[in-house]
């Protein structure tokens, strides 16, 4: 006996709507009316009412295997307590040294079905296999993550909760996985296997099974775990392996204009043609709409082949595609994102391709090629690019812009004959007529790509993204750096590389890129640059004081104002890097944003990021983040205590063997003599010189509206 159900949630009139289904059963069937048979509900994980599927469509669940089993298997990953210590953005990690303890991590993401680049990186421990310095957590006090025997393995990963829908992309070898990134797997880690259950698990009938079973919109690994897969031969395997292949290679092509991707390889406006960048933002808009038609015909073609393979009939197919009934839609709750799910901070804008952008992606790519970052070859085509990679190898350390040696990682001299000179130092300066001028810097980058047409280039980026000023010095000075730090942020990480350190008036910049930097590079700013440009500016202001004869004019009289202004700028300027220089040691472990802390009064022309890097150094200077290297060089005496106290601060700061032993269970205690005395560590680790630029710090006064000016003490 079959039970009626009767549907009437689309309808305004929902008692009209109920009426004629009853008064009129055929021409309500299949609308606002089913009838089924509900034993058949059983067949589906937690027997779900669902009326509107059809019988066949339930007994999907009993006639094919699960997703897991055949030797595949999909798992959840671990969780750490505290994102902000052990995960980064992968340009802001090492590019050299130790940069193996760093590894790509799985962690949620937007809708982004068949490819998603990767672009977080833990903090790990290869030798204790978990986090680095990692002692576990309350609830799990377990090292090692969950699902840890699957780590590192090739698979497919999903975000569990989006605005889209379900959506898989490849994990790549070599990569972990967190809770909010579940993870796939197939037996023997086959790559045509993989791409072939990617194709299935994003076809329409695969995500309308899944949705069967959901009672709100969050994608758990149960619910993939319990999704039946149908049965499929060699040859269906080649088919769809080929067809997932392809869709992963054009949408990574769409990647391959955005410098954050591990798939960068040049700006969009040097990856089509046209004699302005007018016609080739055209140009890349009708690359875009071919890529995402060829996605969709893949895509159709997938799910026609899925639905063969599950044995789906054409009425239940319109089912499937129609969304289960006249207005139904998937759950609801998939428009709600959890909280701390790892989305993408700035939506969609990335494959805007106005000539506006086009422009901006022009001038900061030829920005770091000025500060050695990106290679200029591959514009000119003196360098072939790599061929695309497998979707499930390796991601790289560097993307394949960057200028590299025979090891993939990044020079730091220029190699033989390369046609553009940069500062070893990664140092670049807003003064027109000095050698490392930024403007200068980035239209030597122009005339090596456009030859003879440098010039109208120039122009045309100046007029675009500077259209009052027309100058692209404007724009470099005060625009810049907030394009790069919108296109460095990204899952709740804020890590711009190119740092614009300025006077309040923005009439004096100076860009650090952060992979250049060393210990000595606050003292060389000191000397080399602001030094001799004070100097500079107060021979100037001399000049034209004498220049007047002791009778200024009106007109000379503000000139004369203006200088001194500029002068006692550069005066604070100059303190607070006299200031920080016996300080400074720069440690990218610890993440752009508390490398980057101290230098907090030099940003006075971007507010709100000198907001946030003044509440960091607070954070640090009050004991919050004692695991970055940063505090253990600044308070030893305050960060050695705790070492004695708190295993994970010993890991992370070398000190475990000298506080901590395991007892005859095994189990980590303090040791009750340490190796070696507290008062001892603290003065090995102290500096006079640091504790003095300490002191200058907290004297001097926060930065008013007007900037960087200072109060020295009496003394």
């Amino acid at each position: 006996m079959k039970t009626v159900f009767l549907r009437a949630l689309e309808a305004d009139d929902k008692a009209e709507a109920l009426l004629a289904a009853i008064r009129d059963p055929a021409a309500a069937h299949g609308k606002q009316r089913f009838e089924v048979e509900t034993r058949s509900f059983a067949a589906v994980p937690r027997s779900p009412f669902a009326y509107w599927m059809g019988e066949r469509l339930c007994q999907l669940f009993t006639d094919f295997p699960a997703l897991e089993t055949n030797g595949r298997a999909a798992r959840q990953g671990g969780v750490n307590g505290d994102d902000f210590r052990w995960l980064r953005l992968w340009i802001e990690t090492p590019l050299k040294g130790d940069r193996g303890r760093f590894v790509p991590i799985a962690k949620g993401g937007k809708f982004s079905p068949f490819y998603a680049d990767l672009l977080l990186q833990a903090w790990w421990d290869p030798a204790r296999d978990t986090f680095w310095s990692f002692t576990g957590l309350p609830h799990r006090p377990s090292l090692k993550p969950a699902s840890f025997d699957f780590y590192f393995r090739p698979g497919l990963t999903w975000p569990r909760r989006t605005q889209g829908g379900l959506s898989l992309r490849p994990m790549p070898a070599g990569c972990i996985f967190a809770d909010k990134g579940p993870a796939a797997f197939v037996a023997n880690d086959d790559s045509d296997d993989l791409l072939a259950l990617l194709a299935l698990v994003n076809a329409r009938p695969f995500r309308a099974l899944v949705d069967l079973q959901m009672a709100f919109g969050s994608y758990e690994v149960g619910v993939i775990q319990r999704t039946p897969i149908p049965d499929v031969t060699p040859n269906d395997v080649s088919t769809l392996a080929a067809l997932a292949r392809r869709a992963w290679s054009l949408k990574r092509r769409l990647d391959t204009r955005i410098e954050l991707s591990h798939a960068f390889s040049l700006p969009a406006a040097l990856q089509v043609g046209g004699e302005t960048f007018g016609v080739r933002a055209a140009a890349w808009s009708e690359l875009v709409i071919a890529i995402e038609a060829e996605l969709a015909m893949i895509q159709v073609e997938i799910d026609a082949r899925c639905f063969d393979l599950y044995l789906i009939n054409e009425a239940d197919r319109r089912v499937v595609m129609e969304g289960f009934g006249e207005g139904a839609t998937e759950p609801s709750a998939l428009d709600e994102v959890e909280p701390d799910t790892e989305v993408d901070d700035d939506g969609d804008g990335e494959n805007n391709a106005d000539a506006m952008s086009l422009a901006a992606e022009m001038v900061s790519w030829a920005l770091g090629v000025a500060v050695g970052r990106f290679d200029v070859r591959f514009a000119t085509g003196a360098r072939a690019e790599a061929p695309e990679p497998q979707p499930f190898d390796r991601l790289p350390i560097c993307s394949p812009a960057m200028l590299v040696g025979d090891d993939d990682l990044p020079l730091q001299e220029a190699p033989a004959d390369y046609p553009i000179a940069f500062p070893q130092s990664g140092v670049l300066v807003d003064d027109p007529g000095f050698a490392r001028d930024i403007v200068a810097a980035c239209r030597a980058v122009f005339d090596q790509i456009f030859g003879d047409s440098a010039d109208s280039w120039w122009n045309e980026a100046a007029a675009l993204l500077s259209p009052k000023d027309q100058s692209l010095r404007a724009w470099l000075a005060t625009n810049l750096f907030e394009h790069h730090l919108k296109h460095c942020s990204k899952s709740r990480r804020k890590a711009p590389i190119l740092w614009q350190l300025g006077t309040p008036s923005g009439r004096y910049s100076i860009w650090l890129y952060a992979h250049r930097l060393t210990r000595d590079s606050i003292f060389q700013l000191q000397n080399d640059v602001v030094a001799p440009k004070l100097a500079h500016e107060e021979r100037q202001l001399t000049s034209m004081v004498q220049s007047t004869g002791g009778n200024p004019s009106a007109k000379e009289r503000k000139e004369i104002a203006e200088q001194e202004a500029f002068v006692e700028e550069l005066r604070g300027q100059l303190d607070e890097v006299k200031r920080l220089a016996p300080l400074w040691n720069p440690t990218l472990h610890d993440g752009v944003v508390l490398t980057m802390a101290p230098l907090w009064r030099l940003i006075p022309q971007h507010r709100a990021w000198q907001k946030e890097l003044k509440s960091k150094w607070d954070e640090l200077s009050t004991g919050k983040y004692d695991w970055a290297h940063i505090a253990m060089h600044l308070w030893p005496e305050r960060v050695v205590p705790k070492c004695s106290a708190d295993r994970s601060l010993a890991i992370a700061h070398g000190l475990e063997d000298i506080f901590w032993i395991q007892d005859e269970d095994a189990k980590w205690i303090a040791r009750p003599n340490p190796k070696r005395s507290i008062d001892e560590l603290i003065r090995e680790r102290n500096s006079v010189a640091v504790k003095a630029a300490l002191k200058g710090l907290n004297e001097a006064t926060a930065p008013s509206g007007a900037g960087t000016r200072t109060r020295r003490s009496p003394s």
